[in-house]
């Protein structure tokens, strides 16, 4: 009968494949973007992923195992249609968006497979373990929040009417106008 640990140790190994894969994704993803910002944002991610792959091989010790991956299709599946998106967006106003898009995809599934490693470690009994579990999450909705706040800085705003470019002050405001136009014209 498999138990809760089985359980723990197979996601552990599911999200050190996916972390992993993501170190190979990240630079992709940073390399297709027109907004400074937006790449940067993937970059510094990037140096977050790789520290996420290392608690991750923490978490594996305090439990007695060796790192292991076991083959994330979710993740592979993300990737693939982030891939996709950014092909078919590529050269497009609507580059950014999609690439925001298929990040946060990332970002949710991380922050869903996080929650739950997180309480299962402290059901299991360590803590540390559920603090290292903890940081990951706490940096993984950070990333989300982050690519949010690009994403109604102006590339959403860039899909829509093409007018931003590669995510500069001006297009910024001129998004930021058009936002308040619309509020205005609600009330």
């Amino acid at each position: 009968m498999k138990l809760l640990k089985e359980l723990f140790l197979d996601e552990l190994a599911d999200m050190y494949d996916a972390e992993n894969r993501l170190v190979k994704a990240l630079p992709r993803l940073a390399q297709g973007a027109t907004c400074a910002r937006l790449k940067d944002a993937l970059l510094a991610h990037l140096g977050q992923t790789k520290g996420h792959v290392t608690k991750l091989e923490q978490v594996f010790a305090l439990f007695d195992e060796t790192p292991r991956k076991k083959t994330c299709e979710a993740t592979v599946g993300i990737l693939k249609e982030g891939d996709e998106l950014a092909a078919d967006f590529k050269g497009s106003p609507a580059i950014n968006a999609a690439l925001i898009s298929a990040a946060q995809r990332v970002e949710h599934y991380e922050m869903a497979a996080y929650g739950c490693l997180h309480e299962w470690a402290g059901l299991l009994g360590h803590r540390e373990a559920a603090d290292l579990l903890e940081t990951i999450l706490d940096e993984e909705k950070a990333a989300n929040e982050t690519l949010v706040a690009l994403a109604r800085s102006g590339s959403n705003e860039e899909a829509l009417h093409g007018s931003a470019k590669n995510g500069s002050a001006a297009g910024a405001i001129k998004a930021e106008s058009r936002r308040e136009d619309r509020a205005s014209a609600l009330v």
